[in-house]
């Protein structure tokens, strides 16, 4: 399908989401499908139920990986593949010739090889649309990591403020993780006012389309404990990303929702070794 259909069609069915949610209780929206097309049974690995809305096919453990302070990525843990991210180069015509994308500065930035892909077809579908995005931070080792915690801990005499993550909390450890601004903040100190920026908003709605999912929202800072950032975005593949973005959660409810279904799969005799690599511990 036509990549700029796909986006018209994705666009339409999230802009029902606000409508469904604001009906009385007495009211109902019934949504039908065609005669001709078959319900997708609940599927079945080796005799046992799978409940969950995702199949295991349909979701990459590594792409779904969590990293925050209760879940902890190893000191040695690095993203494979991780490719350094090019600048954008286009020709006359304005059509990118060398699979990158704009920068905030000059510096070298990486990502995990999936998530490079998609960050650049996610930034030439903005462009279509004539939004100009700008990748300011992507992956950042343990070690940068604990440089910068301890850092923002020393200037905030000795006080964690959400702002910077502790080393193995990192998202942008795990090479999945974009911190993406328009070219006016390129420079700027971010803060939540980037949400009210046209940049930020067409992200939130188009996110989901090319995989990614807003990692820190408004409304699930008791949850993520990490302030609202509107410009920081998460690659998780397609299918995970629609379902967490339709369902209004975030990545540690979707992990949350995900253990309980591999619980349920596990009791009812379900083979550990098709969900072991679900199943994620910290590294401390």
């Amino acid at each position: 399908m036509n990549r700029r259909i796909r986006a018209l069609i994705c666009g339409f069915l999230l802009s029902l989401m606000p409508l469904c949610a604001g009906l009385a209780e007495e009211e109902e929206i019934v949504f039908t499908l065609e005669d001709e097309v078959e319900l997708v049974e609940v599927p079945v690995y080796n005799d046992v139920e799978w409940d969950f809305p995702l199949m295991l096919s349909q979701m990459d453990p590594e792409l779904i990986r969590l990293a925050n302070k209760h879940v902890l990525l190893s000191r040695d843990y690095v993203p494979d593949p991780l490719v350094t991210m090019n600048t954008r180069k286009a020709d006359k015509q304005g059509n990118n010739i060398n699979g990158g994308v704009n920068k905030a500065s000059s510096s070298s930035m990486k990502l995990q090889g999936e998530c490079a892909s998609a960050l650049v077809e996610f930034f030439e579908a903005a462009l279509e649309d004539g939004i100009t995005l700008y990748l300011k931070s992507a992956y950042r080792s343990y070690q940068t990591q604990n440089t910068m915690y301890y850092n923002r801990l020393k200037k905030n005499n000795g006080r964690d403020d959400g702002w910077v993550s502790k080393p193995g909390a990192s998202d942008h450890q795990t090479g999945l993780g974009c911190d993406i601004v328009s070219k006016a903040w390129r420079s700027k100190s971010l803060n939540r006012d980037f949400a009210k920026t046209k940049e930020a908003q067409w992200m939130a709605e188009h996110a989901a389309m090319y995989g990614f999912i807003l990692r820190y929202p408004s409304d699930k800072e008791d949850v993520t404990e990490i302030n609202f950032e509107p410009w920081h975005f998460r690659y998780v593949g397609r299918d995970v990303a629609w379902y967490i973005m339709s369902e209004g959660i975030c990545l540690e409810e979707f992990h949350e929702r995900l253990g309980k279904a591999v619980d349920a799969f596990l009791a009812s005799g379900g083979d550990p070794a098709l969900v072991q690599a679900y199943i994620q511990t910290s590294a401390e």
